[in-house]
């Protein structure tokens, strides 16, 4: 029996018969991200202004090395080159930034935002063949999940700057006292984000449902795969609010450092 041969007609980049606003979500998307972006770049070559007393901005920690108190090794390493820039948060914020960049929420929202690709649903993308992520360079996607290894270390690392944050020393005695201010709350809200968005990873999930063959024998297992499970409905949500609110941190201890706020003491 014979099928008829239906060709589907190519679009032209950005035609659509929908006649909604589809356009608006890519753009929000675009604006979000480069504003983050840019700031984030601006932020992390600065190299000062990044801590306050105990209060540590979030892209910046764990400090390796620098020149505040927060520093594991000390100052800039002796061997470091002259002639090459050198800022504390360029060691380390490229582990955060690959485990947002290979997320898969964000993999969606860029392709979409930046690339066209598509711009949305049933709208003409401007390449006639989809090449998918298993040749290079987005074959580099799939190392998302040796990035989630790294993010949950750095959860762990913000927690503790959290802790430190709520123990001031005075500048006159040098004595150390419990005290949470505002820049407390932040970082512990910023963690508590970060937490969301990590533990809700589709690796993670992906992860925790592959320790068994069946999670109905194994309890524990079943009760953190619902756990991420529940957090991973949600991932957009979390992934914005993490997102803005790691930026707002870092813009918090830095206007506190350069004196333009006041850090308000809580209890």
């Amino acid at each position: 029996m014979s099928h008829p041969i239906v060709t589907v007609p190519q679009r032209a980049f950005g035609r659509t018969m929908r006649r909604d606003a589809w356009w608006l979500q890519p753009l929000l998307v675009f604006l979000g991200l480069t504003t983050f972006i840019v700031y984030s770049t601006w932020a992390a070559f600065q190299g000062e202004h990044y801590a306050w007393g105990p209060y540590l901005s979030p892209f910046y920690s764990p400090e390796l090395f620098g020149d505040s108190p927060h520093s594991w090794f000390g100052p800039k390493p002796s061997w470091w080159p002259q002639w090459l820039l050198f800022s504390p948060a360029l060691l380390i914020l490229w582990a955060p930034g690959g485990f947002r960049v290979t997320c898969y929420y964000y993999r969606g929202a860029y392709y979409k935002s930046f690339w066209g690709d598509p711009p949305a649903c049933t709208v003409g993308e401007p390449r006639q063949e989809y090449l998918g992520e298993h040749s290079l360079p987005l074959i580099l996607q799939n190392i998302h999940r040796y990035f989630l290894y790294l993010a949950l270390m750095f959860i762990l690392i913000l927690s503790h700057d959290v802790w430190k944050a709520m123990w001031f020393a005075d500048p006159a005695t040098e004595r150390v006292t419990f005290r949470i201010g505002v820049g407390t709350v932040i970082l512990a809200v910023n963690v508590f984000l970060l937490g969301g968005y990590t533990f809700g990873c589709h690796s993670l999930r992906h992860l925790v449902g592959g320790f068994g063959d069946q999670l109905s024998r194994a309890p524990l297992c079943q009760k953190t795969y619902s756990c991420v499970s529940c957090l991973n409905r949600r991932h957009m949500l979390w992934a914005w609010m993490s997102l803005f609110w790691v930026g707002f941190s870092d813009l918090y201890v830095r206007m506190c450092a350069m004196g333009v706020w006041r850090d308000l003491r809580i209890i």
